[in-house]
């Protein structure tokens, strides 16, 4: 619930050559950042490369401070990417972490430049969040991505955690497997390492048993354990003989925990232990380059939803992929299936056929022919130079060179070198070495490689060519681990970078048929400002998608913003505009006839409570509700036994509409349709009525017919003039939803007074439309949560059209047993205007920030977490999820939590199971959660006998059994 909380730093093992350059090529900076590859010298294996990296982070970022003060500062996030990637060749070099995956077309918010490690964040950091206080580092591996459930179980404060998924013997037979007793699914008996089917199943008749995701959480203890089985010595704070000891975490570690390990360490033995079963996730593993393929054509294809793909809808995607690619070679579905092109350039005069993988393939006007199954990764080597590596679709790169099973380009090596006239000792090799130290692939200047020597390269039955055995023979080779350290990564930066630029104007041109306004649009407009791509013009038609514009505007605020342009700011103006037109224009559809339907001497009385947003909120507000619905959950409360909203009208004798705010002794009067139109005045105090006027038809564009020549005439045929008067009896920037509340409730009255029979669904909308017209926005919670009675789950769909569908939730938790007992409402004397809050996160939306829709999606599903606490009235677990949501609240915006708002919470933190504030935060009303009614009282007596301000205050709430009322006298 405090400041700190949430802080992870991320730790990355990478092949050597691209370690050191991390930072530079990714921006990913230190401390927050920090990669390393291994020592030289004998592989250190999963476990002691995961101590030699905490160490060499440690000595590098650590600041002074001692390992455990370090450990402890934030979580780790250990990533491994360093192997040799033999199965996978392309990506070799920078390691599979760092492979560019093609956007989903179903997706929102991913990056035309992003890469594996960016796809695996959002899910490892929120399971390592999730794990509880003694949970200080994460290890996952870096070739996997997981799908995780909306909501993750809870997980047990252990020393080691391991994560799993159920599977079947032929799956779990390819990766590590937890074993559980029958009754007691979470405790480890034992773990394995990539038995046998027929194990598992042998097993399976006394266990449960689970594949390993690969996601492991150690506390400091089991940390600690870790380092020492890797030879590190405290006391001394180096490894034993200087160097990092081998040591296999899966193989060894893994092994020697449960109840009944069958390796016996007593050390590991020690740490107490569970495991967690992750149900409805999705394990995608990118091993090898047909897993690569496999694995991004299941993802893409999650999704088949016409709703959801527009023009891409009710077709599987190919198994095709160009990134960052010129690509004019004809493409057929079925005879070139099993595709991977990046950052290449394949000319019309390339004949493919299938299993292929295609990267670096520089500017050319070859005319190339290939075999099924070939590969090409052309490697920049030096300035100029570059290595060409062709290699099998499924080559392993491993066993000695000329091996009978050692395979290269799908055959064994031995065969190679016959077919081409070459002996490997004649070469300089090593029939005994490894294959993926061997030096087979040969280096060159650009303008010197000849298609027909590549086609020589990795023929089945290659013509005689001694030329091209000598220039092979005589040229300069590499080997796959040498690329790993001599590839020129600015170069292979810069090519990647170049033919992204070259797609952007198409890709927007083309929005209908493609993913470009569902990207990271702050991303690509960095991209394209960086490039010097003109914006081109598009066509944005009614039959677009509604926020087709809306994107559009704003995204090219964003390119002008970044390009230091004047007047970005139009720009963004208008996507603000356009969403404003389009909620508006569904009140719009239905306009007002307004009549008078009260008496000379009758007064219309509606009053609402305030609201209490427990969590969901954000999920409401356009334009993220149009594009995903909204999901709130939240209280209706009167303050001090009253409601506190409180609106009366009644005719007037003048022909004028007269406006009075009786808690701030002002009023004003209106004459003309031009004082009414000057509604876009937040500050104004009757800003909100005169808009609310506007929508009740006293405004020609909202009048069923046309309205009249001036208001005078419209008072005239109303009969009389109209005076209202206002009651708020809550402080401005409460947090209470006491704007959008209030609207309503004026609403209400003058459907009441004008006989426009709005029901409470009709008045949500016209709130929406409302807040649009004031400019300040604004979801719809506020007004649900006024409008309808007790506490409820609140929920929308997708689309302009949104209308709230209700559940009920016991009221137990906000009873009389808890409400000011236990659950407290605390006036912090802090305000805060919503308005600047909300235009900052909502341009965030507009322009698919990834992480805006990343939070904003868990805030919805978070609201579920809490819905489920209060129907099953569990306090502990309500408190769980108000701290997940207080949490998530700040990750959202930093200034949620000023200093004045976390000096009273550190104040009463002791006695506090959970808090938040309620609204956009950042002042106003705070609600907190007691441990239990001691807690309570000990609370109360602190921040009442010292007020951090002469405002704060604790004030009394109750449930409100009604929602919004209207009588007449």
């Amino acid at each position: 619930m405090f400041a700190n909380d949430g802080l992870i730093q991320f730790l990355l093992t990478l092949p050597p050559g691209i370690a050191g350059r991390f930072e530079s090529l990714e921006n990913r900076k230190r401390p927050e950042w920090f990669a390393c590859s291994d020592s030289s010298g004998p592989s250190l294996g999963s476990g002691g490369g995961t101590a030699n990296l905490l160490i060499e982070a440690w000595r590098s970022t650590g600041d002074g401070k001692d390992f455990s003060t370090w450990l402890n500062d934030s979580r780790k996030l250990i990533l491994h990417s360093g192997g040799q990637s033999r199965r996978l060749p392309a990506y070799a070099p920078m390691g599979k972490l760092l492979m560019p995956v093609p956007v989903f077309r179903w997706s929102r918010g991913q990056r035309l430049d992003q890469t594996l490690l960016d796809l695996q964040l959002p899910g490892f950091t929120s399971v390592l969040n999730h794990g509880g206080p003694k949970s200080r580092m994460m290890l996952v591996s870096g070739d996997t991505l997981i799908r995780l459930p909306n909501i993750l179980p809870p997980f047990p404060d252990v020393d080691l955690l391991g994560l799993g998924m159920w599977g079947t013997p032929e799956k779990a037979r390819d990766f590590g497997v937890f074993f559980t007793p029958r009754n007691k699914p979470n405790e480890l008996s034992f773990f394995l390492q990539k038995p046998s089917p027929a194990r598992i199943r042998e097993l399976a008749e006394e266990y449960l048993y689970l594949f390993d995701t690969g996601m492991w959480l150690l506390s400091e203890r089991a940390v600690n354990v870790l380092m020492k089985r890797c030879g590190w010595n405290e006391n001394a704070s180096q490894f034993d003989g200087g160097r990092c000891g081998s040591y296999e975490f899966y193989h060894r570690f893994g092994l020697a925990v449960g109840t009944k390990p069958v390796e016996h360490d007593e050390l590991v033995q020690s740490l107490s232990c569970a495991v967690v079963p992750l149900p409805d996730a999705e394990f995608y593993h990118f091993g090898t380059s047909a897993q690569m393929i496999e694995s991004v054509s299941e993802l893409q294809n999650l999704v088949l939803d016409e709703t959801k793909l527009g023009s891409f809808a009710g077709r599987r995607h190919p198994d095709q992929y160009l990134q960052n690619t010129r690509f004019s070679s004809p493409l057929r579905r079925e005879e070139n299936h099993t595709l991977w092109v990046e950052n290449s350039v394949v000319p019309a005069s390339w004949k493919l056929a299938h299993e292929h993988v295609l990267t670096g393939v520089p500017e050319n006007n070859w005319d190339l022919r290939l075999e099924p199954g070939v590969c090409l990764d052309f490697v920049p080597v030096g300035e100029t130079d570059l290595c060409v590596r062709p290699y099998g679709f499924r080559d392993s790169f491993s066993g000695k060179l000329c091996d009978a099973n050692t395979k290269w380009l799908g055959r064994p090596v031995a065969g190679w070198f016959a077919a081409h006239g070459l002996k490997p000792d004649e070469c300089g090799l090593d029939e005994n070495e490894d294959i993926q130290f061997s030096a087979i692939f040969p280096v060159l200047p650009q303008a010197k490689i000849d298609p027909r020597f590549i086609e020589w390269l990795f023929a089945a039955q290659p013509v005689s060519r001694p030329d091209f055995a000598k220039l092979w023979r005589e040229t300069p080779r590499h080997s796959g681990r040498t690329l790993c350290e001599l590839t020129n990564f600015k170069r292979l930066y810069a090519g990647r970078e170049a033919l992204r630029h070259v797609s952007l104007a198409p890709l927007m041109r083309n929005f209908r048929w493609s993913v470009f306004y569902r990207l990271d649009l702050e991303s690509t407009a960095r991209i394209f400002a960086a490039s010097d791509v003109v914006l081109p013009e598009v066509a944005i038609v009614a039959n677009d998608e509604p926020l087709a514009m809306v994107h559009d505007q704003m995204f090219r605020s964003a390119v002008m913003r970044h390009r230091k342009q004047s007047g970005w700011e139009v720009f963004e103006a208008n996507a603000f505009g356009r969403l404003r037109e389009l909620i508006v224009h569904e009140a719009q559809l239905s306009p007002a006839l307004p009549r008078c339907n009260v008496l000379e001497d009758q007064i219309v009385w509606a009053r609402s409570p305030v609201r209490l947003d427990l969590a969901g909120g954000w999920t409401d507000t356009p334009p993220y509700c149009i594009e995903f619905g909204g999901r709130v959950l939240n209280v209706a409360v009167d303050i001090n036994g009253q409601p506190p909203i409180q609106v009366f009208a009644k005719r007037s004798e003048k022909n004028e509409i007269i406006i009075r705010s009786i808690d701030l002794g002002v009023e004003e009067r209106v004459r003309t349709y031009a004082d009414l139109e000057a509604q876009a005045h937040p500050g104004s105090p009757f800003a909100l009525a005169r808009a609310a006027f506007a929508l009740a038809g006293f405004l020609p564009r909202f009048h069923t017919n046309g309205g009249f020549s001036s208001l005078d005439a419209q008072l005239a045929d109303f009969g009389s003039g109209i005076e209202l008067s206002l009651l708020s009896a809550v402080p401005k920037g409460s947090g209470l939803g006491t704007s959008s509340i209030l609207s309503t409730t004026v609403l209400a009255a003058l459907s009441e007074l004008c006989g426009l029979n709005w029901d409470r669904s009709v008045l949500f909308t016209r709130t929406l439309a409302l807040e649009q017209l004031l400019t300040t926005g604004g979801g719809w919670q506020d007004q649900a949560g006024g409008l309808y009675r007790g506490i409820k789950m609140i929920e929308t769909g997708p689309g302009l059209s949104q209308k709230p569908t209700l559940r009920w939730l016991p009221d137990h938790l906000f009873g009389h047993e808890f409400a000011n007992h236990r659950v407290l409402l605390y006036y912090t004397g802090v305000t805060r205007l919503a308005k600047n809050i909300l235009a900052e996160i909502v341009r965030g939306i507009f322009l698919n920030s990834p992480s805006h829709l990343g939070l904003i999606g868990r805030i919805g599903d978070n609201a579920e977490a809490a819905s489920t606490a209060v129907q099953k009235c569990d306090y502990d677990l309500l408190t769980e999820a108000i701290r997940e949501r207080w949490r998530l609240t700040q990750m959202l915006d930093v200034g949620t939590n000023p200093p004045a708002i976390q000096a009273i919470l550190n104040s009463v933190k002791e006695h506090l199971a959970a808090a938040k504030l309620l609204g956009a935060g950042g002042g106003g009303y705070l609600l907190m959660f007691a441990k239990d009614e001691a807690a309570a009282a000990r609370i109360r007596h602190q921040l009442t006998t010292n007020p951090p301000n002469p405002r704060a205050r604790f004030v009394s709430f109750s449930l409100s059994d009604t929602g919004l009322q209207v009588t007449r006298s």
